[in-house]
């Protein structure tokens, strides 16, 4: 699973939640922010920040999603907050670090060297498998914890959250959590068929953003190869090449929603060249433009990948 990209998209969509892991409401928290930082000179990226508003002189909150063993990730992790802060020091009061595991054995081993920081409540370990089952947590909370979960499990877990969004939380907020849970699914069962997918969490894709097209594009292409090779010789092959255009359309969806945040509306020649990507380069750049600082950082990205 992609789940940088996941959890960055999570994390745009509702800054807050990241409050609700740490049961603390900060000054201002309905104004925070999510974004990417890096830090040059040495280089180091930063996976995501939460920044108060300009005008205020608040906390900033480093996040890192990790998932995989690091055996030097604090290091790493407290040279670039210091390094960001310290050249940031006018813009904030405090600084503190979210760490996101999806268990305690993917945490490094060398815990000795940082017992003050790790001890002294600026650095949150989140375990997430530790939290609880996902069905009993808040809704965005437990949209993180689905990401962990084993395939088994995930189909039930995921249908219950889906049902809870239907009658908990506005239709906005409930569009926006089913895509969620349906972009989770599809990554996590990247080998399945739409249809089954749709079996599987008992919705229609029509109520997604992802994955609207996907069925009309399959019938349509389904229609014109039967024309052309016969029936169901054509209806198979319509209905491959519909969940790869349908994939390929969420893909470019994301990458668009994520780019509009962070520059703005893009200009007309950019946004045709990314439509013009396959999908493969599609997602590569739905993870490479999380290092992206400014739009020639992009078009410089589109130049190299065209």
């Amino acid at each position: 699973m992609k789940r940088d990209t996941i959890f960055y998209q999570l994390f745009q969509r509702s800054p807050t939640v990241l409050f609700q892991l740490l049961q603390i409401t900060p000054d201002y928290a309905e104004q925070y922010r999510f974004d990417s930082v890096s830090v040059k000179e040495p280089t180091f990226e930063i996976d995501g920040v939460l920044l108060p508003p300009e005008n205020v002189q608040g906390t900033v909150f480093f996040v890192e999603v990790q998932f995989q063993l690091d055996r030097t990730l604090y290091e790493r992790i407290f040279a670039e907050t210091a390094l960001y802060f310290y050249r940031n020091a006018q813009r904030f009061s405090d600084w503190q670090v979210v760490v996101l595991y999806p268990n305690r054995s993917t945490e490094q081993s060398r815990l000795y060297p940082h017992r003050s920081l790790l001890g002294g409540g600026q650095v949150h370990r989140i375990f997430l498998d530790e939290l609880g089952e996902a069905t009993g947590l808040p809704l965005w909370i437990a949209l993180m914890v689905l990401t962990t979960v084993s395939e088994t499990q995930a189909p039930e877990q995921a249908r219950q959250l889906i049902q809870r969004a239907e009658a908990e939380v506005t239709d906005d907020e409930r569009r926006a959590i089913i895509e969620m849970i349906t972009t989770i699914i599809s990554y996590k069962f990247n080998e399945i068929s739409v249809q089954e997918v749709e079996a599987m969490l008992d919705i229609t894709f029509e109520e997604t953003r992802v994955y609207r097209e996907l069925k009309e594009e399959a019938r349509k292409e389904g229609r014109e190869e039967g024309r052309e090779e016969g029936r169901e010789e054509g209806r198979e092959e319509g209905r491959e090449e519909g969940r790869e255009e349908g994939k390929r359309e969420g893909v470019i969806g994301l990458v668009d929603r994520l780019l509009t945040k962070r520059f703005g509306q893009l200009e007309v020649d950019t946004v045709s060249a990314i439509r013009g990507l396959s999908l493969d380069k599609l997602e590569q750049l739905s993870e490479d433009l999380l290092d992206f600082q400014t739009t020639e950082d992009l078009q410089n990205w589109l130049s190299r990948n065209a």
